[in-house]
């Protein structure tokens, strides 16, 4: 590389060095992809601070100026290797940045069951064993629990699980400070004291509750039915699980496995 022995000369060759016609972005950044700058680039935060890497105590003694001594760097004129433009290095910090962002967002979660004591508890295990798979979509399950609410009122429902690992911290509930119960919210929520009764849709499941089989469930996903009638076949795909447990009345499992219609 050149050298300016005086600031006057490194300013005339960094106004004839600018004129000059420059290449195309596009043909720059790949070449740059091929050459392996990404890891250079994730080094540095700014354009300036690359730049100041290939800036000597030198350089500094003899142009006085570390703005021009930054232009002299990028025209070529100092550093070694290909200097990338300002546009170039730009363009390619917002690729890696967003490449390192979707690889987080893409990073699977650590499961709300994991660690945790579930000794003595068999419908945490049971939820516990299925997480990862609804959590992945190769498995749904509908949990029906019949229990007292806390004014001792008995009531029963269908929860969505996958629907309720979305849009709940159940972490509580495997830290077994908090029970988990049936809502008005959920798939379909009856209270037998005051004869209270509701139904909900969730991305998974469509509820048909007017129905000669009685209450029926539709999977989004595959439109499979699976049917909630202790003494019919749940259905294709599907299975029943009963739980046998001291902390609620009763509870079942129905697990679906999912699979796209072709």
């Amino acid at each position: 590389a050149k050298r300016y022995k005086t600031p006057a000369t490194a300013r005339q060759a960094v106004n004839t060095a600018s004129s000059r016609p420059s290449k195309m972005l596009e043909d720059d950044v790949a070449e740059m992809a091929a050459s392996g700058a990404d890891a250079i680039i994730s080094d540095f935060n700014t354009y300036e601070d690359y730049l100041d890497k290939q800036i000597t105590a030198t350089d500094l003694y003899y142009l006085e100026d570390i703005e021009l001594a930054r232009q002299l760097v990028e025209l070529g004129y100092r550093g070694t290797g290909e200097i990338l433009r300002r546009e170039e290095f730009e363009a390619r910090k917002e690729a890696v940045e967003m490449a390192q962002r979707q690889k987080l967002h893409n990073k699977p979660k650590k499961l709300t069951s994991a660690q945790k004591d579930l000794t003595g508890c068999p419908i945490l295990q049971a939820l516990a064993q299925r997480e990862e798979a609804v959590r992945n979509g190769k498995l749904t399950t509908i949990i029906f629990i019949r229990d007292r609410n806390t004014k001792g009122q008995e009531v029963s429902g269908y929860i969505d699980y996958a629907y309720r690992l979305k849009t709940e911290n159940l972490e509580p509930v495997f830290d077994r400070k908090k029970r988990l119960m049936p809502k008005s919210s959920d798939l379909s929520f009856y209270n037998w004291e005051t004869q209270t009764s509701t139904s909900n849709p969730t991305p998974n499941f469509q509820v048909i509750a007017d129905n000669e089989a009685g209450l029926l469930f539709k999977n989004k996903r595959d439109r499979k039915i699976i049917n909630v009638d202790p003494r019919a076949r749940p259905g294709d795909n599907s299975t029943r699980t009963e739980i046998v447990t001291h902390e609620f009345l009763q509870v079942v499992l129905y697990d679906h496995v999912t699979r796209r219609r072709s």
